[in-house]
C-alpha cells in the first residue's frame, strides 16, 4: 500500500503545487489538503504517513499544531515546508516534533526525495537548513575569526562594517547582489546572529579582542 501524504498549507498555490508533486509521484498517495491548524486537528481520524506542514497558517502556528497532534498521541511523521530559515523557527519546529524541514523553494524531485528519506526513517533538510542546525550546536566563540569566516566572508563583512551597502559590496568585490546576500546568510550562521548589526558587532568584538 502506497504511504499518504497529507497537506497543510494555506496557501492555494503552494497547495496545489505540493498536491501535484505527491500524485504525480507513482511512490505515495495524496491524503487530505487542510487549510488550517483547526481543520488539520481532523489528522488524528485520517492518520496518513507523513504530513506536509507549513509553519504560517492562520490562527495556529504549524509547529504548534504539531506539538499538539503529538502531544495528543498522533503517530504520522511531520515534514515542515517553509519560507522561514532562522533559527528560532527551525529549532522550535524541530522541537516540538518534526523530523525533516524543507524550503519552499525546493524542487519537486527535493520535496519527493525528502518524503523517500523520511519514510525511511532519515531527517531530511534542506542543505542550508542542515547547516543552521549544524552552527546552532557550534561555539564558534572559541574560534579565532579566521577559522570562522572564509576570506570572502570576512570581506563582505568587512565592507558591511565601514558602512556599505548590499549593491555597494557587491560593486567593490564584483559579485552579483544576490551573491553578497548569500554569503551574508552563511555568515548569519556561522556567527549565530540574526542581522547585519548583530553580525557587525560580533565581528567587530572577535577582531578588537585579538
Amino acid at each position: 500500500m502506497k504511504p499518504v501524504i497529507a497537506l497543510v498549507e494555506d496557501s492555494k498555490t503552494f497547495q496545489e503545487a505540493l498536491a501535484r508533486v505527491v500524485s504525480e509521484s507513482s511512490n505515495f498517495r495524496l491524503g487530505t489538503i487542510y487549510g488550517s491548524a483547526e481543520d488539520a486537528e481532523a489528522l488524528l481520524d485520517e492518520c496518513p504517513d507523513v504530513v506536509i506542514v507549513d509553519i504560517q497558517l492562520p490562527e495556529q502556528s504549524g509547529i504548534d499544531l504539531i506539538r499538539s497532534l503529538r502531544r495528543q498521541g498522533g503517530n504520522m511523521r511531520f515534514l515542515v515546508c517553509s519560507i522561514h530559515d532562522d533559527d528560532d523557527k527551525i529549532m522550535q519546529a524541530l522541537e516540538s516534533g518534526a523530523e525533516g524541514y524543507i524550503l519552499k523553494d525546493s524542487s519537486a524531485t527535493q520535496i519527493r526525495a525528502a518524503l523517500e528519506e523520511l519514510l525511511q526513517g532519515g531527517a531530511p533538510m534542506s542543505p542550508y537548513i542542515a547547516r543552521r542546525v549544524i552552527s546552532f550546536f557550534r561555539k564558534p566563540a572559541d574560534l579565532p575569526p579566521a577559522a570562522i569566516l572564509t576570506i570572502r566572508e570576512q570581506e563582505v563583512l568587512n565592507l558591511l562594517a565601514a558602512g556599505l551597502q548590499y549593491k555597494q559590496i557587491a560593486d567593490r568585490l564584483f559579485l552579483s547582489v544576490e551573491t553578497v546576500k548569500t554569503h551574508l546568510r552563511n555568515i548569519y550562521a556561522k556567527l549565530h546572529v540574526q542581522n547585519k548589526m548583530e553580525a557587525v558587532n560580533k565581528w567587530r568584538n572577535k577582531r578588537d579582542a585579538q
